[in-house]
């Protein structure tokens, strides 16, 4: 991918393979001696016992330049949160592990619930709101990072080049955005956004027209990639989504808040390769499935906020347009991925445009049928605003958790 083709919209910035490594990671502990940097890892405790997750610490351990990580714990019992200490024990940075299943922090969120403002769902997207809360009340960080727990193909140069545009003080971008090919095992991966996103852009501008916000979206390489760099200062306004859209819900959150000139896409890795997602055609409710529904709904959403006005129609229009723009794009995919030694499953991912195209209306009819719905978690402005000692509480539960529950040694299976 080693191009320096700019689309115009936001700035792309590539690897052409003129620098090494070691003067970025230079650079980058020259800018922390002012502007420190923290790492966010949202974790499922079932990530510890993959190999994915043991490389990724070997890696970071070996990362100069941060001043702390915060590692964001769902679905862990008490035991399960004390081995996790001792897991990331080996880390020489300041880190802190981050209990979300504990006492002290249900009753944290009974105290939202009290005031309206609580997480509608946990996943992913309540783990790094909880993470950045956190950060904001620890108030001594200029950067922060985040980046998923999967990545089986991680090294330490992938976090450096995605902090770099952000930390540099003499950019002005206050995000940055990895992208990469998704190729690992022979294959061309990356479905959702091949088979869905890619393809349903392109056919919302075609049905509704032209809109700086689709423009913007189509710029990104990879959008739906989990590894985001963001500098302190817009997180207590930023408002995250509480569903599968989380990524599309940030991006769009950039472009409500900053602006396209204040967000920049960087490579970051030559193949990329994680723990992939099953389909769950016959689940509506997880996998791909869910995910294609809530990054639907997500994009639709901003749309209105926008001004768009969507009936059933359009809907029903889009699903069609979309999926003869589909079925296009999988050939060309395909063709790709042959010139290239890789396969694609084209029997397979012709379902998955299928379901994709019924989920769009399915989506559809959800955003037409709940209007009332809140997408996005409260943000921390807001939280601030309802309750000023909520974020000092929080820091306090997470300090008291970490002295209470001392570490145990890590036990793969337990």
């Amino acid at each position: 991918m080693a191009d320096f083709h700019q689309n115009g919209n936001i700035a792309q910035f590539h690897n052409l393979r003129c620098r090494p490594i070691e003067e970025l990671v230079y650079e980058l502990e020259a800018f922390a001696q002012t502007r420190k940097i923290t790492l966010i890892l949202p974790s499922l405790y079932s990530e510890l016992e993959e190999t994915a997750l043991a490389n990724i610490v070997e890696e970071l351990s070996k990362v100069t330049y941060l001043h702390r990580i915060v590692i964001g714990l769902d679905r862990a019992t008490e035991t399960q949160f004390r081995m996790a200490q001792d897991f990331f024990s080996k880390l020489p940075q300041n880190h802190v592990v981050l209990w979300n299943d504990s006492p002290r922090m249900k009753a944290f969120e009974d105290k939202l619930v009290g005031l309206g403002l609580q997480p509608i769902e946990p996943g992913k997207g309540k783990n790094v709101w909880t993470c950045m809360g956190y950060l904001i009340a620890c108030a001594d960080s200029a950067v922060m990072a985040i980046h998923d727990c999967d990545i089986l193909t991680y090294n330490r140069e992938m976090l450096a080049r995605l902090v770099y545009p952000v930390a540099n003080p003499h950019f002005s971008y206050q995000l940055s955005k990895g992208f990469y090919p998704r190729v690992g095992g022979g294959k061309l991966n990356g479905r959702v956004t091949r088979l869905l996103v890619s393809p349903l852009l392109i056919s919302l501008k075609k049905v509704i027209g032209d809109r700086d916000y689709l423009d913007y979206l189509r710029s990104f390489r990879y959008p739906l990639s989990g590894e985001f760099a963001l500098r302190m200062s817009i997180l207590p306004d930023l408002r995250i989504p509480s569903d599968w859209g989380l990524e599309i819900g940030i991006l769009s959150e950039a472009w409500r808040n900053l602006g396209p000139r204040s967000v920049c896409q960087v490579e970051i890795a030559d193949a990329y390769d994680h723990k992939h997602q099953s389909v769950s055609a016959e689940e509506a409710s997880s996998g791909l499935n869910r995910m294609s529904t809530d990054i639907c709904k997500a994009i639709f959403r901003k749309l209105a906020a926008d001004g768009t006005v969507f009936t059933s129609n359009t809907f029903r229009t889009l699903k069609a347009t979309y999926y003869r723009r589909a079925l296009d794009m999988l050939e060309v995919y395909d063709h790709d991925a042959k010139m290239n030694g890789l396969t694609i499953d084209r029997h397979a991912e012709e379902q998955t445009i299928e379901l994709f195209a019924d989920n769009i209306i399915r989506a559809g009819q959800v955003f037409l049928d709940s209007p009332q719905e809140t997408p996005f978690i409260a943000n921390w402005n807001r939280i601030h605003a309802a309750d000023p000692m909520l974020l000092s509480e929080l820091k306090a539960a997470v300090a008291a958790d970490a002295e209470e529950f001392a570490p145990i040694p890590f036990s793969a299976g337990s």
